[in-house]
This record gives structure tokens, sequence and C-alpha cells, in this order.
């Protein structure tokens, strides 16, 4: 089975990869641009399971939106069918509404809506090809309509919600295909974003334990669903 995580070098991303190097036969491929987290990561899944294997990627958002083919070119050479997708990685911009400058708001569009699109777009030729592709698009509560919307996080909650628009989006249009896609909406995990956004405020889920269910949905889900915003939370933040 083969597994592309990006943002696999903190948090919940991290976690994410380490829980399917406990299991069998994974080829993980652990997407970021911080090396030193993407080490840190293979140094702990080293012995988790024989048969499986994380393959550490450098991986930039703004240079594969740049020049998305080169960007993946090793990836595509090195895999012949993407068993899961989980665009994990994300970018938090805390400020108000009216002190947001025009370069960051387009960059946390960048980073939490087009960027997880392009590597889908990028990535579509490799899914389906030998059994069916589950795509998991990870968002947030302050994306899910509807939730509790906190000042100072307008901006990224608007591209989260724009990613989870696309999710369903993106399901309509491969409907007839082996390719599902879903979209988790997370509450509050104890991450180092958690604390960019909410300083102080302490979570009642770990990384860890979010990863579980990320893992196992990502896993099972497309089996029972497909084009669904689903919100994760326990408290919001």
């Amino acid at each position: 089975m083969v597994v592309i995580i990006t943002g696999a070098s903190r948090g919940i991303g991290f976690a994410t990869a380490k829980y399917f190097a406990g299991m069998k036969h994974c080829e993980i491929y652990a997407l970021s641009r911080n090396k030193a987290g993407l080490g840190q990561l293979a140094t702990e899944c080293a012995g988790l399971n024989k048969s499986s294997q994380v393959h550490p990627m450098v991986f930039d958002l703004d240079e594969f939106l740049l020049n998305p083919d080169k960007t993946l070119k090793k990836l595509t050479r090195e895999i012949k069918q993407i068993d899961i997708l989980i665009n994990n990685a994300g970018l938090l911009v805390n400020k108000p509404f009216l002190d947001t400058g025009l370069d960051e708001i387009s960059r946390l569009f960048h980073v939490n809506c087009i960027a997880p699109a392009m590597l889908i777009r990028q990535l579509i030729p490799l899914m389906g090809r030998q059994g069916p592709t589950h795509v998991v698009n990870i968002s947030s509560m302050g994306g899910f309509q509807g939730s509790q919307k906190f000042p100072g996080l307008s901006y990224y909650s608007a591209s989260k919600a724009a990613l989870a628009c696309l999710t369903e989006c993106l399901s309509e249009e491969f409907k007839d295909t082996r390719i599902a896609f879903n979209c988790l909406a997370l509450g509050s995990v104890q991450t180092e974003m958690l604390e960019e956004a909410f300083p102080g405020y302490k979570a009642q889920l770990q990384p860890g334990e979010m990863a579980e269910f990320i893992g196992h949905f990502a896993l099972t889900g497309h089996k029972h669903m497909r084009g669904k915003v689903i919100p994760v939370s326990i408290a919001n933040p």
C-alpha cells in the first residue's frame, strides 16, 4: 500500500505517518519542507514494522506551485499506484482581518487550497489504476459551515472552507472512477499550530489520538462515503 502525506514533519502529519509505519506492507511518502523534522520522523519510524518503510521527501509547496512537474518527478518515477493521499499540510496566520496583508492572504489560499488541488491534479494519473484511491483533505472546524468562528482567523478559516468545498466538487467530478474524495474538519488538537492560533490553550486530544482516527478513516472511509465534509471535534477550539 502506498500512502502520501503532506506536512509530515510535525504535529498530526508526523503522527499519521507513524500510524501507517506501524502497519504491514506500507510505503509511506512523507512530504514536508522541514528536512530536520523528516529526519526525526524516519528515526522514530525505523523498526515499527519491518515490512513497511517511510520515504522522507523534502517538498516545498511554494516551489511545487511554480514547477509542479519538476517537483514531483522523483515521486512519480518511483510509484505506480497511490492508495491513499492525505493533504495535511497547512498554513495559519493569526491576524485581525484589517491587518492581514495581500501577500499573507494569497499565501494562505495557495498553501491551504490551491496547492492540495494542484497536487491532486498532478497525481491523478497514479490514482485508481490498480485499485481504489482515497484522497483525504484535512480541513478545520474553522472552515466548517455553522461552526463557531474566532477573530484573527478569518482568512485561514476561509481557505480551509475552500478546501472542503473543493472536496465536494472533486467527488462529483470523479464519481465514476475508483477515486474517492473526503474531507475531515478537525477541531482542537495539541499541536504547534494550535498554539499559534490560541496561545496557552490546552486541547483534549494529542496528535497521536487524532492520527489514529485519520489513519483508520483513510483506510476504510471511502467504502461508506464519498464527497463528505466531516467534523471531527471534541472542542472548537
